[in-house]
């Protein structure tokens, strides 16, 4: 199901324009488009967007007929403002491209890079107001302009600000202290600096783009047990504790840092709003096991919006009629609240004298 409260449901049909929103392809060996499409079947989607899809019209079409789906594409130019009530799809290669589903091609590598640069620049250029990228393969899409380990790192060298991989789903938040990094580098990348950045970003975000004024962000330990007192090493011992009550001196409503192996299983979890794990698969495992299939992988704190599914490329089961759209659908809805969410942060903030007003009209 989509996932948005009533109240954001009413903001958004309240708004004179829909968001623009902007849909990379993925691998076109993938499951990408199918989930693609399969979101945007539902012709009531079109009431709260303008979908732009950046990849090429004969591609698509193929899909569409191959998963016996009721759509109909508009091709437009980069240069012509997208339909409403319509799926736009922009053509980003002209070449017939023939579909190896499940496949890792050189050539499907290259497309979805092409696919992610142009909708990238889009947003860059505020042609669309916010991205949603379909799942890549970080190997075959490696080239001179995309040597990184994942859309998280390639977003954060195209957009403002310092990003953090979030992972969200209803009540349950998760960010990233280290992300694509291999588990031998972790405890070496671990200092007060970065700690302070990522929980000061994930703050700024639950206040921002989610609405939680005074955020409760719990902290998992570095290592098993929180180290059981620098038997089990050292890290949280000398760097973790020691940072996280010198960022809670400064005012952030900090807890931990909680051993992680019983943190999700005791339901601890239900009693923050986000948590911060220190590398990738703490957080991914239990995030995964409760959401999967329904979660966003959201990149915060940048100054463009951007989300996608909480899979990647399902190649093995590319090109059944298997895949399920919901994370997909999810990663849309996620992104236009956001996006209203920053709209609201904005007018809110427009008049600074607001509050000075009320109390002169008090006295």
């Amino acid at each position: 199901m989509c996932k948005i409260s009533n109240n954001k449901f009413t903001l958004y049909m309240e708004e004179k324009t829909l968001p623009i929103v902007g849909i990379s392809c993925g691998d076109p060996n993938g499951i990408g488009l199918e989930v693609i499409l399969k979101s945007l079947n539902d012709n009531r989607m079109l009431e709260f967007l303008i979908p732009v899809i950046f990849s090429n019209n004969i591609l698509i079409t193929d899909q569409i007929r191959a998963f016996n789906l009721q759509i109909h594409c508009n091709k437009i130019n980069s240069n012509q403002n997208p339909s409403k009530g319509k799926i736009n799809v922009i053509n980003v290669w002209e070449e017939n491209f023939k579909i190896e589903f499940g496949k890792a091609t050189t050539k499907s590598g290259e497309l979805s890079y092409l696919s992610l640069e142009a909708t990238t620049n889009a947003l860059v250029n505020s042609k669309i107001d916010v991205m949603v990228t379909a799942p890549i393969n970080k190997n075959n899409i490696q080239n001179k302009d995309f040597a990184f380990p994942g859309h998280t790192d390639y977003l954060a060298s195209k957009f403002k600000g310092d990003s953090l991989m979030f992972m969200v789903n209803d009540g349950l938040r998760i960010g990233l202290l280290t992300d694509h990094i291999p588990i031998k580098d972790i405890a070496s990348s671990i200092s007060l600096e970065k700690i302070t950045k990522k929980i000061k970003i994930m703050e700024r975000s639950l206040q921002i783009d989610f609405g939680i004024q005074r955020p409760k962000i719990a902290v998992l330990s570095v290592n098993p047990h929180v180290g059981d007192g620098g038997i089990i090493g050292k890290e949280d011992e000398a760097v973790l504790t020691p940072a996280l009550l010198e960022i809670s001196n400064k005012g952030t409503l900090l807890f931990g840092p909680f051993s992680a192996d019983s943190f999700f299983g005791s339901r601890t979890h239900e009693k923050y709003d986000a948590i911060l794990a220190i590398y990738h698969d703490q957080g991914l495992i239990p995030f995964k096991t409760l959401s999967f299939g329904e979660g966003v992988n959201y990149t915060a704190g940048l100054n463009k919006i951007r989300t996608s599914p909480d899979h990647g490329t399902g190649y093995d089961i590319a090109g059944k009629n298997l895949a399920d759209p919901n994370s997909f659908k999810n990663a849309i809805f996620s992104a236009i609240e956001i996006f209203n969410n920053r709209k609201l942060n904005d007018k809110i903030n427009e008049n600074p004298l607001l509050t000075s007003k009320v109390k002169t009209f008090k006295k």
